[in-house]
């Protein structure tokens, strides 16, 4: 990886930017091809979840796994077949006769994520040395944001233009492309050999799986209902001999002596808290827009641009201010911003226009810009090169938790605050409840009052991320780095 020229790194970087930007796109397309796609299908509402839910209980379930696999048999080769497996698997979604074809293609095209999204980042970290890395990184976070943003738009496009369909097919060229230039420019890396951990993947994937289960039937059922506790006590079992397997095991899957370094700990802790805040701004947002504000799918899209520039202007000026004033104050300072932002949302109105909208969303893509890559570069630079494969995964983990905890966390917190503020024979959500005559109005206050709720609840989760990142991260000289390193291994 060392002999690589300067330019052909470079040229690695699109390829991971690629391969990032094919997840984060058809993620957030398919919030737009639900409904075409359920009337065409004939799709129930139980299958329209699972058609959402097998993805990302798949791909949670197999990344610590995944990245284990790259770090032993090669992180090209793992992105290589989770890009063409991502790609048939998009292809068969596309002509989906019935809605059991699209929930096993979408299965398929959880695996191929999880292949692909730890080779991403710890090919990225081990292409890039010390100095070149937090560019590398600000690029890569930057296409994520705007695939983020741009998700939405292109799928109300491909939708108008074309069918449904349209939004899988997508992915097909540029799982191509990625394949293509990954086998011609992007040389192969891995970490020495060590012998498989069959029951460390077994119980990873078990633990992790029925934990995001749990977490997706939480808003539907009371704590104590089976339909919760057997789930989450089957998480619970599996995570806490998955620990102790690994401790005792002489070729661990997940190096745990990675939390032993403080800037592993601090950036796991303040992405979790990150993500727990900003997990259901999409969800609240989108329906703020449009249900109470009236935009339209396109315009509520559209509206988020001014998040994509805020990231994208700060994400290369973090790149730059990071190596001057250390990773430990741009993420706190970001993270602060996106505080702000959230505390500046709480004061919208059921009548805010666009302007207010706008700032909230410019500075939270301004927080997000100087705060993730920071966060994670901090985290992955605590991570020796022969294990970058499942320290990216265990990034990817966390950040997966922490989203699916904030939306249902925080969607529980809004139904519940909005439903508080209506007549008991309201129904409980805001789209139904416009509906019934009279009550429009009322529901959009109620709804606007509870978006208020949640959102000081996200500003406070991000402050404790950065007072975290202040107390627990730091910019360590390069001899501490390499003691970071030796802790890990």
């Amino acid at each position: 990886m060392e002999h690589n020229s300067s330019q052909r790194r470079w040229w690695i970087l699109v390829v991971l930017v690629l391969s990032t930007l094919v997840l984060v796109i058809d993620n957030l397309v398919l919030t737009v091809a639900v409904p075409p796609l359920a009337s065409d299908l004939g799709a129930s509402a139980q299958d329209i979840q699972w058609v959402l839910d097998s993805y990302i209980l798949v791909f949670a379930g197999l990344l610590l796994t995944s990245g284990s696999l790259s770090d032993r048999f090669g992180r090209r080769k793992v992105m290589i077949i989770g890009l063409a497996l991502f790609g048939a698997a998009s292809l068969l979604a596309s002509f989906a006769a019935d809605p059991a074809q699209l929930i096993i293609a979408r299965t398929i095209m959880g695996i191929g994520g999880a292949l692909i999204m730890p080779s991403t980042l710890s090919i990225l970290i081990t292409v890039f040395d010390d100095k070149e890395r937090p560019k590398a990184m600000a690029i890569w976070s930057a296409a994520a944001t705007v695939g983020f943003v741009g998700g939405p738009v292109l799928g109300g496009v491909l939708i108008a233009w074309f069918w449904w369909g349209a939004v899988f097919l997508i992915n097909v060229p540029i799982s191509i492309l990625a394949i293509i230039a990954a086998l011609t420019l992007m040389p192969e890396s891995k970490g020495p050999w060590q012998k498989p951990d069959p029951l460390g993947a077994i119980l990873s994937v078990a633990g992790m799986t029925s934990f995001v289960w749990t977490i997706i039937e939480l808003p539907k059922y009371a704590l104590t209902d089976a339909e919760i506790l057997i789930p989450f006590g089957i998480a619970l079992a599996s995570l806490v001999s998955f620990v102790v397997w690994e401790k005792r095991t002489g070729s661990p899957m997940v190096p745990l002596g990675l939390f032993k370094a403080r800037n592993f700990r601090g950036g796991s802790l303040s992405l979790t808290l990150v993500q727990i805040g900003n997990g259901g701004l999409m969800l609240i947002v989108t329906q703020y827009l449009q249900l109470v504000l009236g935009y339209t799918p396109t315009q509520a899209g559209l509206s988020f641009i001014p998040m994509a520039i805020g990231s994208l202007l700060f994400n290369a000026l973090g790149a730059t201010l990071g190596q001057k004033f250390g990773n430990r104050l741009m993420a706190a300072t970001g993270l602060l911003s996106i505080a702000a932002a959230f505390g500046w949302m709480a004061t919208l109105s059921a009548d805010a226009g666009f302007v207010s909208i706008a700032i909230a969303l410019f500075l939270l893509g301004c927080g997000g810009g100087l705060a993730m890559p920071a966060a994670i570069a901090a985290l992955m630079g605590t991570v020796p090169p022969e294990q970058a494969g499942v320290g990216s995964a265990l990034n990817d983990t966390i950040q997966q938790l922490g989203a699916a905890l904030g939306v249902a966390a925080l969607g529980s917190i809004l139904s519940g605050a909005f439903t508080a503020q209506l007549p008991a024979s309201s129904p409980h959500t805001l789209g139904e409840a416009l509906q019934v005559p009279g009550l429009a109005d009322a529901a959009r206050n109620a709804f606007t009052n509870a978006m208020s709720t949640t959102f000081v609840i996200s500003a406070v989760a991000v402050v404790a991320a950065a007072v975290l990142a202040l107390l627990v991260m730091r910019d360590p000289k390069p001899s501490e780095v390499t003691e970071e390193h030796a802790l890990a291994a």
